[in-house]
């Protein structure tokens, strides 16, 4: 699969009695996945940063299939990826409510913007794109497991290629930042991340996966100055008529 391959998902699959959590779905890629699975009878939480937008997402959600059979349910929670103690208080507060988890995707995330630390003191790429989501998923794992059969789902990218060197001992780039490489890196994690928990998990009846949506015009490039975001757009044209 390269930068600009498409795909159509022809599965259809019921989730009737599932919960699915998936982060970062007020826009783009999160919503109409959010669509689907709510339209396979899937009990949805989505945790995002903004609540008022998810709630106008989960809004919207219901009216696009208004007067459908089969549906699922719907329910916002507060996540802030950039914060350790939203994600903590976020994951604790899913522990407590669901009875089971048994798919969880990691989406949301936040692409080349400016050099930025988070209030725990790391950059704002890695934290949001990667830390964030590997705390939220090492405290729901128990849950996870025991709804087993289940899955999670990181979604990765191919700007991983961007980055050629993890570069541990300048975590936060106080050298020198490059915003795509930062981004690439963040996406990096999220691969070995995937890699290695896949491989713990190996026999718990949880399976780990990483993907690489494409491209996509959503927000996500809102950093991205004006000449790129026109040529994504020129380049990404054919591939929205299949999405």
């Amino acid at each position: 699969m390269g930068w600009f391959s498409s795909g159509k998902c022809t599965s259809k699959a019921r989730l009737d009695g599932k919960t699915v959590i998936i982060t970062g779905c007020n826009t783009g890629i999160g919503k109409y996945t959010v669509l689907d699975l709510y339209s396979r009878g899937a009990r949805v939480v989505m945790a995002c940063r903004n609540v008022e937008k998810a709630e106008e997402a989960r809004d919207w959600v219901i009216e696009q299939r208004s007067g459908q059979q089969g549906l699922g349910q719907l329910s916002v929670c507060h996540l802030d990826l950039s914060s350790l103690s939203s994600v903590r208080k976020c994951a604790e507060k899913l522990l407590h409510e669901e009875s089971h988890i048994h798919i969880l995707i990691n989406n949301a995330g936040v692409m080349m913007c400016p050099r930025s630390l988070t209030e725990d003191g790391y950059e704002l790429q890695f934290a949001t794109n990667h830390l964030g989501h590997f705390l939220f998923t090492l405290i729901l794992l128990p849950k996870i497991i025991s709804s087993a059969p289940a899955r999670i789902v990181n979604v990765a990218s191919m700007a991983h290629t961007l980055c050629n060197n993890m570069n541990y001992n300048d975590i936060n780039y106080e050298k020198s930042y490059f915003a795509a490489q930062a981004y690439g890196r963040s996406k990096a994690a999220n691969i070995l991340f995937t890699k290695e928990l896949a491989k713990r998990l190996k026999g718990t009846g949880v399976t780990v996966y990483s993907l690489h949506p494409g491209v996509v015009d959503t927000e996500l490039s809102r950093h991205l100055d004006e000449s790129v975001t026109d040529l994504l757009y020129v380049i990404q044209a054919p591939q929205l008529l299949c999405t």
